[in-house]
């Protein structure tokens, strides 16, 4: 029986984890929940797995979740605080599906009580990745992937040496976009941008997708997750989503990992973990029938946020939290339609020009600069909408 805490469970990678939870009530078992603002489905959820501790963002949500799941023996935690506190509880695997620099906290929290990690909030591992798989290393728990890429990666290393390793390729669907003109892009609608052709995902990492941002935080990812220098790790595009990630081998020889585009494939695979959580009513892969996979280069003029990663790698320190910053603020501008869809990647880049080179040695010295960067990043927004 694994314990699991589920920070960010009514988000789209927590709620298909619980589908997982309760199709498999011999092998996992919640301990704690965490989430923003959806009382309604929280409520169900600590029912249904009646959690000794969940946390909420707001203090004016206790009350209504208090009356919404009646005399259930639950504490319920507040806020920034909550959050620490359902990291730090004993459990044998927290799953971090927050969204954005928010989950980095709560993560050093429970590395720091020895809890593994899997890793949703890419942003962990954007921003302090470094830090984080120091503090893995100094209290023995485990850094693992959650993501589909990542997943398949490390499937694909398994068994191998690594000094045969030549490079890792992730794939990406291309997105909305990945046929769009550049003046189509520039002109872009949220309703274009929210339109994923494969993956059903939240507003944050879909608008990521779009822009090839997220390919790029998966880049960072997989940096840390396998202890890769950047020039072992490529981007390909392909569409149909198949072919998840790809390793080749200094003798030419090339694995890669194949399924359907189905999140609970990868969650699955790292739940049950060193074993393999059957899921025989999920869409089964028909090579045959699908006929023919795809693969082509990201075109860097329309998908500028792929290089802007390669140079975030070559800088260090915390160029790649100074860019987290900025992107998560700039998307958020786009959302609310006060910048055009292309102009996400270049306030980042120019957050990055107006900050420069920083190193940070602490997550305190971390997140101030991350506050920075926001602030700097709005200050670019108001320029841009001038």
């Amino acid at each position: 029986m694994k314990n699991l805490v589920i920070l960010g469970s009514t988000g789209s990678i927590g709620t298909q984890t619980l589908e997982l939870v309760e199709r498999f009530p011999e092998e996992l078992s919640v301990v704690a929940l965490a989430a923003g603002r959806n009382i309604e489905l929280f409520a169900q959820q600590i029912k249904c797995f009646r959690p000794s501790l969940v946390s909420v963002a707001r203090h004016e949500d206790v009350s209504r979740l208090r009356e919404a799941i009646g005399d259930l023996n639950v504490e319920i935690v507040v806020g920034r605080e909550g959050l620490n506190e359902v990291a730090s509880i004993d459990a044998d695997l927290l799953i971090a599906a927050l969204v954005g620099a928010v989950g980095l906290e709560p993560v050093f929290r429970a590395l720091q009580n020895g809890t593994d990690i899997a890793l949703a909030n890419k942003e962990v591992l954007v921003v302090a990745g470094e830090l984080v798989m120091r503090e893995a290393e100094l209290h023995g728990a485990r850094v693992l992937p959650l993501d589909s890429e990542h997943v398949a990666i490390h499937q694909c290393l398994a068994g191998h040496p690594r000094e045969a390793l030549r490079r890792v390729v992730l794939t990406a669907s291309g997105g909305p976009f990945r046929e769009a003109s550049l003046d189509a892009m520039r002109t872009a609608t949220v309703e274009q941008a929210l339109a994923h052709p494969n993956w059903e995902m939240g507003q944050k990492i879909t608008i990521d997708s779009a822009t090839l941002m997220n390919k790029g935080f998966e880049i960072i990812e997989a940096r840390w997750l396998f202890d890769l220098r950047a020039d072992q790790i490529d981007v390909w595009i392909h569409p149909e989503s198949i072919v998840h990630s790809l390793v080749e081998y200094t003798d030419g020889s090339w694995l890669s990992q194949l399924g359907m585009p189905d999140m609970r494939t990868p969650i699955a695979y790292t739940l049950g973990m060193p074993d393999r959580l059957p899921l025989p009513d999920l869409e089964r892969l028909d090579l045959a029938e699908i006929g023919a996979l795809h693969f082509e280069r990201p075109d860097a003029t329309r998908f500028p946020a792929v290089a802007l990663v390669g140079e975030v790698l070559r800088r260090g320190g915390a160029a790649a939290a100074i860019m987290n910053a900025a992107n998560e603020i700039a998307v958020e501008a786009f959302l609310k339609r006060r910048i055009g869809f292309t102009a996400i990647v270049e306030t980042a880049e120019k957050v990055l020009e107006r900050m420069g080179p920083h190193r940070v040695d602490t997550l305190d010295a971390l997140l101030e600069t991350d506050r920075v960067a926001r602030a700097q990043a709005e200050t670019v927004i108001e320029e841009l909408s001038l």
